[in-house]
C-alpha cells in the first residue's frame, strides 16, 4: 500500500490536492434545468396542441425523458399521456420520419 511521505503531503496542501472542486463534478459545470411550463401558465398540456408535443419527441418519434426536457414528473406523465392519445387519434405519427 502506498503512503505519501510527510513532504509530499505538505506539498499538496491541506485539501489533498483537490483545489476546491468536488470529485463527482470535476471538470463539469452544474446547472438546473428550467421548467418550461412554470413560466407559461396559459399553455396547458393537451393532445390537440401538436406543436407543443413535437418539442418533446425525438426525430424518430420517441418521447424524450424528463431529465432531458426539464419538466416535472407530473407534467411528464401528462405529456406522455397526451402524446399517446394523439398517436392513437392519428394526430402524431407513431414512428418518426426517418424510420
Amino acid at each position: 500500500m502506498y503512503t505519501p511521505s510527510r513532504e509530499q503531503r505538505e506539498a499538496r496542501g491541506s485539501r489533498g490536492g483537490r483545489d476546491g472542486d468536488d470529485r463527482k463534478n470535476k471538470g463539469r459545470r452544474t446547472f438546473r434545468k428550467i421548467n418550461k411550463f412554470a413560466y407559461k401558465i396559459t399553455e396547458t398540456i393537451d393532445f390537440k396542441n401538436i406543436g407543443l408535443m413535437q418539442k418533446f419527441l425525438t426525430d424518430r418519434g420517441k418521447i424524450m425523458s424528463r431529465r432531458v426536457t426539464g419538466i416535472s414528473a407530473k407534467q411528464q406523465r401528462q405529456m406522455s399521456m397526451a402524446i399517446k392519445r394523439a398517436r392513437y387519434l392519428g394526430l402524431l405519427p407513431i414512428m418518426g420520419r426517418n424510420s
